[in-house]
């Protein structure tokens, strides 16, 4: 630990050093406007926990994917798992590891939900801004929302013709390619087609066969098309495709658990078999006779349409359509052997979403009212060949017509599920007096699911249907009473509930689940100094979590998914930024979370599955402390402006399980990034950036998690990127 707090105490001093030497002159920091709220507000007026990131600060050298958000939006951590992001906010996300998970925080894009967490991390391109409320949404956003919510704002369409063309390169032979362009099409239609497209060579190798593991090669494209007939009314439509074909998102190998009896399993030692500590490999590489594949691709169409029906009456609507397809593969076992580790994973989702949001602005009040419907077709698919399983079960057999029937079995989990949710809510604003003022809101929740699937476990003699069917509702409230006694500054106080949905798992053995739900209490305080060159946020919480939907490996080396826990998170959040003078600003947030279950027993993986009592341990990726501090620094330099930035990014430790180990876990560390860019032509239209990030090489362990008894419950999970860099060089038009 000691060296990630000196790493970072290097970035701070850098960052200070950086400062020295600039001028005295003023400047305000700018306005930001959040849009997540469904009407836009500055982000400083805004009664909640909120983070808005720029979209020039999208991309090479800054966020290139929801996990380089981490050093951007307090208490927030990131697990990547079968390829999808695992996102926390305030000690609370996706803990199912089960076909049909869903995560806590709900993800949009303009407004438009995207329900599948494996689809949740292809948009980051062509962006205006990514927003980011902090803790749960329940009024606004019901369903996976009681950690918070994420919107992705598109670039929209220009009035003239332009755009903008950036080439990226750095090590591990990575270029990107990313640009848009403005095509106005008459006085009132306007189109933007903008793409990405990604190459890099992988992180690590798999030693046995040669080839690349966690490469890159995607390529997305967005078409947006605009009609603004300067009426009373207009409209956006875009379609976006996506899709990717390389060897990202491997498991890993870490090596044997608590759980762990001599090892590797059984039939390993008898095969021969070895694993990446074996031949002098490192934790970014694989040993493995199965490649990760990973294969995805999809669509996403929104269509937002604006109606002003007076001066102070708004209807908006929002459509989505979607469609993902994804299949994925790892090897369990973590050798070269063929064995019974060939992990398939198969996903396929169709869904249709509609929102209708009615704003009334009046003088004495404000009204936000709104319904929503949401389906989707869900099908997913676990196949494990149970390929020489005989040597595990019955190594005397092996080479007989029973061994060879053992050897021919399967673990398959597969099936459809059906689901409707329903919803509707309001929310009013009322002014008490000239200081005060009241926002109450009230949503009502309705969702069904119906599964049909099977479970076949052949070594174990289960072959059984899984079809179930359930519904839930729920009312979720919102209070929050605001303060102003000065135009730069605000206090609030907030009360709210959130709401989880119920899940079906495809295919899984596990009843359906009950919500999750939560009872959450926010204080905060925010403002700006009067010259506006001082921005401060501070906020207070209190979370009371009640039916956590848990996953894990039980004895039987299935998956299973269960209400077990109740929980209580509270924290707090310190976010500062200030502009020294014209050319240097610095920027910093510390967050403090405890985040422990209030009541949980589960089978103990490392005492025989024995139930165990695990009240008072830390819930999964809840780090007790983080810190961020930043600088800028920007001069004009011959013709043109040189722009510098350094960041030191601290995260302590967080475990993996509830059941707090060291085979589950993470140490603390720092993460230090930084960048120079410089803009130079007529209007700064020429852009060149040197960027690093991670440049202290920090090895982290994004997830962890205990294989089945199968597998001798080893532990096996996911990197964080190593050190990268690159040059970045830009073009607007």
């Amino acid at each position: 630990m000691r060296g990630h707090k000196s790493l970072l105490t290097t970035a701070i001093l850098s960052a200070t050093f950086l400062g020295a030497s600039t001028t005295q002159a003023q400047t305000a920091l700018e306005e930001v406007v959040v849009t997540a709220t469904k009407r836009d507000a500055s982000l400083e007026d805004l009664a909640a926990a909120a983070n808005v990131i720029g979209g020039d600060s999208v991309g090479p050298g800054g966020v290139q994917n929801v996990r380089d958000m981490v050093a951007e939006v307090p208490n927030l951590s990131i697990g990547d798992q079968f390829g999808f992001a695992r996102v926390f906010m305030r000690g609370i996300g996706m803990t199912s590891i089960d076909i049909g998970g869903e995560g806590a925080v709900s993800f949009l894009q303009d407004g438009a939900i995207i329900p599948r967490p494996s689809a949740q991390l292809v948009g980051m391109f062509d962006l205006e801004q990514v927003e980011v409320l902090r803790g749960p949404q329940g009024t606004l956003y019901g369903r996976g929302a009681t950690a918070g919510a994420i919107n992705m704002v598109t670039a929209k369409p220009g009035d003239e013709l332009g755009g903008y063309v950036n080439l990226s390169a750095g090590n591990y032979n990575m270029t990107t390619l990313e640009g848009a362009v403005d095509l106005p099409l008459s006085d009132a239609w306007a189109l933007r087609l903008a793409t990405k497209i990604e190459r890099r060579d992988g992180y690590g190798d798999n030693l046995f066969t040669g080839n690349e593991v966690d490469d890159r090669n995607a390529d997305a494209y967005r078409a947006t098309l605009s009609y603004d007939p300067d009426t009373n009314w207009d409209a956006t439509l875009s379609y976006q495709y996506y899709e990717e074909d390389d060897n990202n998102f491997a498991f890993h190998y870490f090596g044997p658990s608590a759980g762990t009896a001599g090892g590797l399993p059984p039939a390993v030692p008898v095969l021969g078999g070895s694993t990446i500590f074996d031949v002098g490999g490192t934790f970014y590489d694989i040993y493995s006779d199965q490649e990760a594949i990973n294969e995805r691709e999809g669509y996403l169409a929104n269509l937002i349409l604006n109606f002003d029906l007076s001066e102070n009456v708004s209807l908006r609507s929002v459509t989505s359509v979607q469609n993902l397809d994804r299949f994925l593969r790892d090897d369990l076992d973590s050798t070269e052997q063929d064995l019974f580790g060939q992990n398939n994973y198969t996903e396929e989702s169709e869904s249709f979403g509609q929102e209708f949001t009615l704003n009334v602005e009046q003088e004495n009040y404000s009204l936000l009212a709104g319904v929503t419907y949401f389906e989707e077709e869900l099908f997913g698919e676990v196949q494990v060949p149970l390929t020489n399983i005989c040597f595990l079960l019955a190594p005397a057999l092996c080479g007989t017509p029973i061994g060879d029937a053992l050897n021919s079995g399967q673990y398959l989990q597969d099936g459809d599920v059906d689901i409707t949710a329903y919803a509707a809510f309001v929310e009013a604003t009322i002014p008490l007096g000239e200081k005060f003022s009241l926002i109450a809101g009230l949503r009502y929740n309705y969702e069904e699911r119906e599964g049909t699937g099977t479970f076949i476990f052949d070594a174990i003699g289960l072959n059984v249907p899984t079809d179930a069917e359930a519904d839930w509702d729920e009312i979720t409230p919102r209070i929050t009473l605001e303060y102003r006694p000065n135009e730069n500054t605000l206090l609030y106080a907030t009360y709210n509930e959130a709401f989880k949905s119920g899940v079906i798992n495809t295919g899984s053995l596990s009843p359906p689940l009950d919500p999750e739900t939560v009872d959450a209490f926010e204080l905060g305080w925010k403002g700006s100094s009067s010259d506006g060159r001082l921005s401060y946020a501070l906020a207070a919480f209190l979370y009371d979590y009640q039916n956590l939907q848990i996953s894990f490996v039980d004895e039987n080396s299935t998956v299973s998914t269960v209400n077990a826990a109740e929980a209580e998170n509270y924290g707090a959040e310190l976010e500062l930024r200030y502009a020294f003078t014209e050319s240097f600003s610095m920027d910093f947030f510390a967050t403090y979370l405890s985040a422990e279950y209030e009541e949980l027993i589960n089978g103990d993986y490392a005492n025989g599955f024995e139930l165990t009592d695990l009240s008072g341990n830390t819930l999964p990726n809840a780090p007790e402390y983080t810190l961020k501090i930043g600088a800028t620094y920007e001069t004009p330099v011959g013709d043109g402006r040189l722009r510098l930035r350094a960041e030191g990014y601290y995260q302590d430790d967080v475990y993996f399980t509830e059941w707090n180990r060291h085979d589950a876990f993470q140490d603390s560390y720092g993460l230090i990034n930084a960048s120079a860019d410089y803009a130079f032509g007529s209007d700064g239209q020429w852009l060149i950036s040197l960027w690093g990030r991670n440049l202290s090489d920090e090895e982290v362990i994004s997830n962890n998690i205990i294989t089945a008894p199968l597998y001798n419950s080893l532990r096996v999970g996911s990197m964080l990127p190593p050190r990268t860099y690159g040059i970045t060089g830009s073009y607007a038009f």
